[in-house]
């Protein structure tokens, strides 16, 4: 499996996807949303994540009236230890560097 490179807006999209739920699972627009990124940036990013088998994709089978079925992603498990481990590890070089935040 080949190196993903972990931007700011990669990790976007990692938390978002990470904070998915079975009740509330990310799809497209969605994650633009969380993420706070236009279209252009996120599905660039969720192909790379695809091509790497860090995430899989599935349309919406139910009902949708008056719109275009959903696309749904969710991470694999090697995506979703992936991802966890680089939010972990950006994290700790945050803290490293006094950039987490509080008191001054």
């Amino acid at each position: 499996m080949a190196n993903i490179r972990l931007t700011k807006p990669t990790m976007a999209v990692l938390e978002t996807l990470l904070s998915a739920t079975d009740d509330a699972p990310a799809w497209g627009l969605s994650i633009c949303r969380d993420a706070d990124l236009g279209p252009g940036t996120v599905y660039p990013i969720l192909d790379r994540l695809s091509e790497r088998g860090w995430v899989t994709s599935y349309e919406e089978s139910g009902p949708h009236p008056g719109r275009p079925a959903r696309r749904f992603y969710e991470l694999t498990g090697t995506g979703r230890e992936q991802a966890t481990q680089a939010l972990e590890a950006r994290k700790a070089r945050r803290f490293g560097l006094g950039l987490a935040g509080g008191a001054a």
